[in-house]
Parts: structure tokens; sequence; C-alpha cells
């Protein structure tokens, strides 16, 4: 006997449940692995990705959790589930991340007399020390207008492009981290950013050895002398705010006594105290 229609709208797989299975087929995992991760069982996967059974909230965040999901992606997984978002998304001037904030404040006064800045997850300026000056030297006005993205002004022609010596290599390892980026969280304003960026590299150019045996480094032209900049990539790992697991601390380090010379000498001229 054919299902009735009300029963078939039950086994009618839900946007939730749709989402679920678009999400573990982007990390490659099966319903074992998946399942063994958030605690479950496969049959029981199964049933929720068939929209056979309705998962409570405790076993949506599993889920999500076991995705390796961003807050943002937790969020809204939730609420296709039918549930309210776990997690806060505080405004950048809000109260209740001004701890943090001040936090990174003080480290970026710190890391001086070397460049350091906090950007926003599609690479808009958030804050920046004194010696972002060395970053922004001879860039077009309008990519320094608020909101500055540090992403499009390392790589524009009108911005550090043409002072970068190794343009191509240091280049291709900004849109390379951008796409990986885009690939583990789907974010069409990410891929177009991946895209313009790659717009602005030489064609064609093949990587070069221009590196330390361990990293890239930013070759730099300034009107002291060429810069040879490591950098470091820092996050709140246990944040539980939207906001604040967005935000990422870039810093930049000397690869050589020659760049932290040059840097000591234009923070003196700045009239900034260097750090030891």
């Amino acid at each position: 006997m054919a299902p009735t229609t009300a029963a078939a709208a039950e086994r009618r797989p839900s946007p939730f449940s749709r989402e679920v299975r678009r999400w573990r087929a982007l990390r490659r995992m099966s319903q074992l692995e998946l399942a063994a991760l958030a605690g479950t069982t496969q049959r029981h996967l199964s049933f929720i990705e068939s929209g056979r059974s309705a998962p409570g909230r405790a076993m949506v965040v599993r889920l999500a959790e076991s995705l390796a999901l961003s807050l943002r992606e937790r969020n809204a997984l939730l609420l296709k589930a039918g549930y309210a978002p776990a997690y806060e998304e505080s405004p950048r001037d809000g109260a209740a991340i001004e701890p943090a904030m001040t936090a990174l404040r003080s480290i970026l006064t710190g890391h001086l007399p070397y460049p350091a800045v906090v950007a926003g997850p599609r690479g808009e300026l958030v804050l920046a020390n004194a010696a972002f000056e060395v970053l922004t030297e001879g860039a077009a006005a309008r990519l320094l207008e608020p909101p500055v993205n540090v992403l499009r002004l390392a790589l524009h022609p009108e911005g550090m492009g043409p002072r970068v010596v190794n343009l191509a290599a240091w280049g291709r390892h900004v849109t390379e981290s951008l796409r990986a980026r885009a690939a583990a969280h789907p974010d069409g304003g990410l891929d177009a950013l991946a895209a313009e960026l790659a717009g602005y590299l030489p064609a064609g150019a093949p990587p070069g050895p221009d590196h330390l045996g361990f990293a890239v480094p930013l070759r730099l032209r300034t009107a002291g002398g060429e810069l040879r900049l490591l950098t470091t990539l820092t996050s709140f790992a246990t944040a539980v705010d939207v906001t604040l697991a967005e935000l990422h601390l870039e810093a930049f380090l000397p690869a050589d006594p020659e760049t932290a010379e040059l840097l000591r000498r234009r923070a003196a001229a700045r009239g900034a105290a260097p750090a030891g």
C-alpha cells in the first residue's frame, strides 16, 4: 500500500536534515564517523538526515560541534532545527566583549615596534597599532577609508602590491589561505574576495624558493629599506560570542636583525617607545 500524503511528508528531509547532510559531505565524513563524534548511533543519524527523527537541542549542538562549525554556523543550524541560537553576537563596541577588546589593544601596544592588526572574518580592519603605518605607506587614500580591508590593502596595485618584492609567492599564500577558509566555511563573500585578490597577482608566476625553510616572508620595500616579515595569526579559541570568535590578530615579526632595527628606527622617529 502506498504511504499516505501525511506519512510521506513526515519522511521528507527538512531544511535541517538537508543541512546536516550537506555539512557532513563537505567534511567528507561518513554517517558512522559523525555519529561516533556526536555520541549517537548511525541509525539515529540516518533517521535525522532522512527527516524521520527530530533531534533535541543538545543533539543539534553536538552535531554542530562534531562538524567543526563556526559559532555563526552553529547558530544557523540551531535555527534550521527550530531552536533559538546558542551564542550571542555582541557589537564590537559593546560592553560584553570590552574586556577582550582591551586585552587585544594591550597586545597590539606590546607588539611595538612591529606592526600588528586585528581583523574581522573578511579582512575588515578592527584595530591596529602605530606600526601599521609601515603597511599603509604610499597607499591610495580610498583604500584607507573605513572600512579598511587589510587583505585588499596587502595585494592591491594601489596599496602594498607594488612594494611587495615577492608578490607572486606571498600573494599566493594570502589567497590560498582565504580559499581554504572559504572551503571549510562556505561564504560567497570570501569567494568573491579571493577571486578579486587573485586578480592582483602576476599571471602565470611559478612558485619560487623565496622562503625561510618554514614560512613565506613578506618582503616589503619601504622608504628606509626592505623589510622581511613573518606573520602569525591568533584567535580566541574558547570564545562563546560570535563577534569575538570571528576576530583574529595578525602580528608581523622581523625575519632578520636588519628588519628589526629598521622598525625600531621608525618607531623612534614616530616618538614611540620600542619594545625591548
